[in-house]
């Protein structure tokens, strides 16, 4: 049974982007506030600024405002985009070359800094360093089996560590000194630096696109075997139960309750809470899903869209409209970490006063009971 959780929104229009040049492609995204940067497959970087509205009757649009964009000088795609917001510097991924370049106007940095070697790269949001004015930037090398650890500051790289893999990483994903890493036969959990490593669980990464996402602090997200979503911590255990996603998706993201994945045809939308499926999108040629500080952003080659979430209120008004209590109840749990106390509490008195009217009027008296007390 569905429950409406999220609308999709539409905010680049393929117009705004390319123009009749139907040659360009989208490669990759970024966003930070009110930012968005998109990275093309013939080397341009576009930065729009945008504008979210919602109407007095809760409809919710966005404008987006090209700001600039800029060549890189190379015939290659832009593979990768991370914004260093406190640097006010965007690294940029292209011909296995990490670049630092200006927010705002998209200049290189005048140093010339840059990373050399980089296959793919992620930023890591629980760093160790402790210095405000530096990101540490995780890489898969291009030298075979190795992973090197780098602070990236305003205007300089500085390696801090290469760490050598047992097979060759694919993919990667850091919390703190912990790398949650696909190889190209299974899932590793490795401490960069105890140097201990733990293996999660057995994936084929030729044959499928594996997913590596940190969710929260020290615990990640991956795509395993059998159309799994399956979840575990730097200690390599799983607390939550996995989700069941088609066998071909393409990417993930999190936007607390629910886990939303892309396949070739369909958005769709797990909660956390149950594990149940909760919403479908139809979605086709999509091949971008991320989320960017709870924003969950989607793209094809040539459009980009946002998933709006709706108001967890208003979902779990739905859920006891349509008398699925068990579901509203889970739900208005969950939402306690998203919603002030005083706030939480009365909402949460008043939808255990409805479930209880629900229940009694389904002549189910002993769980109205418990649900008035």
């Amino acid at each position: 049974m569905s429950v409406k959780a999220f609308k999709l929104v539409s905010a680049v229009e393929r117009e705004m982007l390319m123009g009749d040049k139907n040659y360009i492609n989208i490669e990759c995204l970024e966003c930070c506030g009110k930012n968005l940067y998109i990275g093309t497959n013939d080397c341009f970087i576009y930065h729009f600024l945008l504008d979210e509205k919602t109407s007095t009757a809760g409809k919710t649009t966005f404008a987006a405002t090209k700001q600039l964009h800029k060549h890189l000088g190379l015939k290659k795609p832009v593979s990768e985009l991370r914004a260093a917001s406190a640097l006010t510097r965007l690294l940029v991924l292209c011909d296995n070359t990490i670049t630092l370049v200006n927010m705002m106007n998209l200049e290189p940095v005048p140093t010339g800094a840059r990373i050399k070697g980089a296959v793919t790269f992620t930023v890591n949001e629980n760093p160790v360093s402790g210095d405000p004015f530096c990101v540490e930037v995780c890489i898969v090398s291009v030298k075979r089996r190795t992973i090197q650890i780098f602070l990236v500051f305003e205007d300089r790289v500085q390696i801090v560590k290469e760490v050598f893999t047992p097979e060759q990483p694919c993919a990667v994903a850091v919390d703190g000194y912990y790398l949650c890493l696909a190889l190209t036969t299974q899932y590793i959990i490795l401490n960069y630096n105890t140097g201990v490593s733990q293996d999660l669980f057995p994936y084929c990464s030729e044959e499928k696109r594996p997913i590596v996402k940190r969710i929260g602090r020290q615990e990640f997200l991956l795509a395993g075997p059998g159309g799994l979503g399956m979840f575990a911590t730097v200690d390599g255990i799983s607390q939550r139960a996995p989700v069941h996603w088609s066998e071909n998706v393409i990417g993930a993201a999190l936007c607390f309750p629910y886990v939303v994945a892309l396949d070739e045809e369909f958005i769709t939308v797990h909660s956390m809470l149950d594990q149940q499926q909760k919403q479908t999108l139809p979605f086709k040629e999509g091949h971008i899903l991320q989320d960017f500080e709870g924003k969950v952003i989607v793209a094809t080659n040539k459009g980009v869209y946002i998933l709006v979430p709706l108001p967890l209120e208003k979902q779990i008004q739905d859920l006891l409209a349509s008398h699925r209590v068990e579901e509203a109840l889970v739900l208005a749990k969950g939402a306690r970490r998203n919603i002030p106390k005083e706030k939480f509490q009365v909402m949460y008195k008043r939808i255990l006063q409805q479930a209880g009217f629900i229940q009694f009027a389904q002549l189910q008296f002993l769980e109205a009971k418990e649900l008035f007390r």
